[in-house]
C-alpha cells in the first residue's frame, strides 16, 4: 500500500508541476489516452513512450492532433508510468495532464480527463475529440478529415473506422455493426446501413455459435451470426468526435457489462443511438494512419512504415542507398524539403545506417557515408564528406559549425563546441572535444591525421598536426623561409602521476 501511495504521489506532483493552463476562449479540446503501459509489449518502459522514427508515439499523437484540428488545448490522460510519460513530454502549451489512478477501460479514461476540465471552460466545449496515444502514425491530414467529416455533418458523435483485409482471427480491433438490410423478421429496413453500435473482438469470441447475435435498433431488431461479426472488415480505430453535451452527459452511463468488465468508451455509440443522438462514420483514407501497437511486432511495422513514408518523401530530392537503413529526424527532412524548393539541386548522399538527428542542418554536395551519426546541434558546410562511423554529436548548449569542402574519414568524432572552417582534412582515428570553457577553434586548410586528440585548442590556418595530444594549446602557423607553415608532429604531454605507478 505504502508503494501505491508513493507512486500515485509522484505521479500527482507530476501532474500538477506540468500541466499548464487551457485556453479559455478555444471552445474545442481534444483527449489522448495514455493510460496504459501495454502488458503485451513486455517492456519496463511505458507503451507510450516507445519511440516512433525517434520520437515518443504520445508525443507523436499529440503534435498531430493540435495540428489537425488546429487547436491547442489538450488533455493527457496517464496511467502507470505516467510520472515517466509526464516528464518525457514536459510542460507544453495549453496541456493539461490527468491520471487515471484506476485501469478501468477507455470510457473510465474519457471521465477522468472531463473531471479535471475548469468549470468555466466546461459550459464552453461545443466539441470533444478522442484519441489513442498508441497511434503513433496519424498525421494532422488524418486528424483534420475527421474534424471536417465531424463539423460537415450533424452527429452527436463520429467514429473513425478502417477496413481491414487480412485473417479475421487476427483482427483484434472492435467491429463497427451497421443495420442490415433485412430486419429479423425478414422486412426491408429503412435504417439500412446506419451504425448501431461496436462489439470489441473478444466480446464477439464470447457469443454462442447456434444462438448468434440479436440487437435492436429504432424499434426493429436484427440478427447477426458470430461469423459474420467476426468476417466485417470495417473496425473501430480508437478516434471519436462529439458535440460536448452528448458526451457529458451520458458518460456515466456506461457499464462494465463485458468480458474485460471495463467501461468501453465505445458503448457510447449504442447508449446515444437509444438517447436519439446521432452516431455516424468517418472513413480513414489511410488504414496505416490509424494503426496501433500492442506488441513489439506491431511497433516494427510502424517503425518500417515510417520510414518508407520518409523514404518516398525524399528519394527525388537526395540519394538514399539503402531505403529500409537509414534515419533522417522530421525537422531535417522538413529542411531539406525547403531547401529543394529554392530551385537548386542538392547532390546530398546518404549511405545505409546513417543516423542524423534533430537541429542539424545539412546542405548542398554532403556525403554522408555508412554507419555516420550526426546529432546534437550541427551545421555542416556545401560539398563536405563525412565518412564511415564517423560520429558528430553536442549537449544541448553547445554547437559544431563546420565549413565548406571538409573531409571527415573513417571513425573520426567530433563533440561539443567546435568551429572548424573551410577546406580541413581530418584522417581517420582524430577525436575532438571543445567543452563551454575551451571550445575547439580549427581554422582553414588545417590537415589533422594520425592517433590525434585535441581539446579546448585552437588551430591557426594551414597547419598539419599528426599523432598529437593537445589540450588548451594554441597551435600557431609559423612560416618557414620557403613558404611552408611548420608541422606538429609527436606532440605528447609529460605524464601525471608517476609516483602512482610501480613494477610489479
Amino acid at each position: 500500500m505504502t508503494d501505491f501511495k508513493d507512486e500515485h504521489t509522484k505521479v500527482m506532483e507530476a501532474v500538477e508541476r506540468f500541466s499548464s493552463r487551457l485556453n479559455p476562449n478555444e471552445n474545442i479540446i481534444s483527449i489522448i489516452l495514455a493510460a496504459g503501459h501495454g502488458k503485451r509489449i513486455k517492456s519496463e518502459i511505458s507503451k507510450m513512450l516507445h519511440t516512433i522514427w525517434g520520437k515518443p508515439s504520445i508525443l507523436r499523437v499529440s503534435d498531430s492532433v493540435k495540428q489537425g484540428l488546429n487547436v491547442q488545448n489538450q488533455i493527457i490522460v496517464v496511467g502507470k508510468k505516467g510520472k515517466e510519460v509526464i516528464e518525457a513530454l514536459g510542460e507544453k502549451r495549453n496541456t493539461c495532464y490527468a491520471y487515471q489512478k484506476d485501469q478501468k477501460g477507455t470510457g473510465h479514461a474519457a471521465k477522468t480527463a472531463l473531471d479535471t476540465l475548469p468549470a468555466e471552460l466546461n459550459k464552453k466545449i461545443k466539441a470533444i475529440f478522442v484519441f489513442p496515444g498508441d497511434m503513433g502514425l496519424i498525421s494532422s491530414e488524418a486528424v483534420e478529415k475527421v474534424k471536417d467529416d465531424f463539423f460537415h455533418s450533424n452527429y452527436d458523435m463520429i467514429i473513425m473506422t478502417g477496413k481491414y483485409y487480412g485473417n479475421p482471427m487476427e483482427n483484434y480491433y472492435g467491429r463497427v455493426v451497421r443495420v442490415p438490410r433485412l430486419d429479423i423478421n425478414g422486412n426491408v429496413s429503412p435504417n439500412a446501413g446506419e451504425v448501431i453500435e461496436i462489439i470489441e473482438f473478444k466480446d464477439i469470441l464470447n457469443i454462442d455459435d447456434e444462438k448468434g447475435y440479436t440487437v435492436a435498433h429504432k424499434e426493429r431488431k436484427y440478427h447477426l451470426s458470430k461469423k459474420e461479426l467476426l468476417e466485417t472488415g470495417e473496425f473501430n480505430a480508437g478516434v471519436y468526435g462529439f458535440k460536448s453535451e452528448s458526451l457529458i452527459s451520458n458518460i456515466n452511463t456506461i457499464k462494465s457489462d463485458n468480458v474485460q468488465s471495463e467501461i468501453y468508451l465505445t458503448d457510447l455509440v449504442s447508449i446515444l443511438n437509444k438517447s436519439g443522438f446521432q452516431v455516424g462514420i468517418s472513413e480513414a483514407d489511410d488504414n496505416e494512419a490509424i494503426l496501433g501497437f500492442n506488441v513489439k511486432s506491431v511497433l516494427k511495422t510502424m517503425q518500417s512504415i515510417a520510414c518508407k513514408r520518409i523514404y518516398n518523401r525524399l528519394k527525388d530530392i537526395i540519394t538514399i542507398t539503402d531505403e529500409e537503413d537509414f534515419f533522417i529526424d522530421d525537422q531535417v527532412v522538413e529542411r531539406i524539403i525547403e531547401l529543394d524548393k529554392q530551385g537548386n539541386a542538392l547532390d546530398i548522399a546518404i549511405e545505409s545506417g546513417v543516423y542524423i538527428g534533430p537541429n542539424v542542418h545539412l546542405n548542398k554536395g554532403l556525403h554522408l557515408d555508412k554507419n555516420a551519426v550526426i546529432k546534437g546541434n550541427v551545421e555542416i558546410g556545401e560539398g563536405t564528406f563525412i565518412g564511415t562511423g564517423c560520429t558528430m554529436d553536442t549537449y544541448e548548449n553547445q554547437k559544431i559549425v563546420v565549413g565548406k569542402g571538409c573531409q571527415f574519414l573513417t571513425g573520426t568524432v567530433i563533440r561539443g563546441n567546435v568551429a572548424i572552417g573551410d577546406n580541413v582534412r581530418i584522417e581517420s582515428g582524430v577525436r575532438i572535444t571543445g567543452s563551454d570553457e575551451y571550445p575547439v577553434v580549427i581554422e582553414p586548410n588545417v590537415l589533422i591525421k594520425g592517433i590525434t586528440y585535441i581539446f579546448g585548442s585552437i588551430v591557426e590556418e594551414g597547419v598539419e598536426i599528426e599523432h598529437c595530444v593537445l589540450k588548451t594549446k594554441r597551435v600557431i602557423a609559423i612560416r618557414r623561409k620557403n613558404g611552408t607553415i611548420q608541422p606538429i608532429r609527436y606532440f605528447l604531454p609529460l605524464p601525471v602521476g608517476l609516483d602512482s605507478l610501480e613494477m610489479l
